[in-house]
């Protein structure tokens, strides 16, 4: 393949990516940019369009992609837990159920390799997930197709289970400033030199997560405060939806079908689960049981914000406990990654000793 020719598909793929991603954003639709573009590059790509990721874009587009999940994570987070004891302690129950029981049926199920069943059913981290997946653990194809099942489904049932939630008291937020952009470029320059290094030493998904390490650190130890540049967070989300669609070419009938099965399947489980735990935490705390629910449902931060708002619960509850969802998910990812290649290289040792 020539170079022009290289340069006309990935252009075709990113024009793809962003028109389908502007379009997802405009209609509303949660994480529309990142949900939107992936969608569209895989309906090209299974129509047979000539799409096409560079692997330097695709390294750029991991370093993002940790780069911006590292400034996700909240200073105050870790103090703001205590506050809410019991529910805390029912969201971490809560994902330990999920990605075991969702993982553990994905497995049994479907066939699926362990890599891409426990990648399927975290509830959450979608960008940070599929860039994990994309740098080979697991099947990224169906990751895909399962997560995104499972974030339409989401988007369904949410909206329509809130008409049945009571009504709270109101409480409102307000926005976190723009963080410097001198700082933000040597955030930057780090997580390239923590992604590099990451890679060298063949760590998974090293460029993403050398970059959400290196981010992390510097947030948590007050580095790294303040919001990142809209601009920056949707070029992340196109390259990563370029990717993330690119990766459907040649997919067959039956994949699909395997994985969107399992998909609203796994939603189904996730959206019982979050329902009994937050049921159970209203037996030990006084609080409504929609505010429980939107904090504790593994949906958006941003539409759970809204729909709190819409109700008038308290958001600061709703938003704390999505927060630490993510903080959990940013170190259970990485673990339990870990976990599944320690158990796929135990396996291939077996294996081999037999022989």
């Amino acid at each position: 393949m020539s170079a022009f020719e290289t340069l006309w598909r990935m252009a075709l793929t990113l024009a793809i990516s962003a028109g389908g991603g502007l379009i997802a954003e405009a209609a509303g639709l949660p994480a529309g940019l990142l949900m939107g573009g992936a969608l569209s590059v895989t309906i090209a790509s299974l129509i047979g369009v000539p799409v096409a990721m560079p692997r330097r874009l695709r390294d750029v587009g991991f370093v993002l992609v940790g780069l911006s999940m590292g400034a996700s994570v909240a200073r105050d987070s870790l103090a703001l837990i205590p506050q809410w004891p019991v529910t805390m302690a029912g969201l971490i129950i809560e994902l330990v159920i999920i990605v075991w029981a969702t993982g553990y049926m994905l497995k049994r199920l479907f066939g699926l390799d362990s890599g891409t069943a426990y990648l399927s059913s975290f509830p959450g981290h979608l960008s940070f997930i599929m860039g994990i997946a994309s740098a080979g653990v697991g099947n990224s194809r169906q990751i895909m197709v399962i997560q995104t099942i499972r974030v339409m489904m989401l988007t369904v049932c949410v909206p329509i289970g809130a008409l049945f939630l009571p009504s709270g008291a109101g409480f409102e937020t307000a926005a976190e400033p723009m963080v410097a952009l001198p700082r933000l470029a040597a955030v930057a320059a780090a997580c390239v030199v923590a992604g590099w290094i990451f890679v060298r030493l063949k760590v998974p998904a090293g460029y993403v997560l050398g970059a959400m390490a290196a981010a992390t650190l510097a947030k948590l130890t007050g580095n790294f405060d303040g919001s990142l540049p809209q601009p920056m967070l949707t070029v992340t989300f196109i390259l990563m939806g370029a990717l993330i669609g690119s990766r459907f070419a040649g997919i067959t009938y039956a994949e699909f079908r395997q994985a969107s099965i399992g998909g609203l399947i796994a939603t189904a489980m996730t959206v019982g689960i979050v329902t009994a735990i937050a049921a159970a935490s209203t037996l030990l705390v006084d609080m409504p049981f929609g505010q429980i629910w939107l904090g504790l449902a593994p949906g958006a931060l941003e539409g759970m914000g809204a729909l709190g708002i819409a109700l008038g619960y308290d958001t600061a509850f709703i938003a704390a406990h999505h927060v630490t969802r993510l903080l959990l998910l940013s170190f259970a990812i990485p673990l339990v990654v870990w976990l599944v290649g320690r158990q796929e290289r135990r396996l291939d040792l077996s294996m081999r000793s037999e022989k």
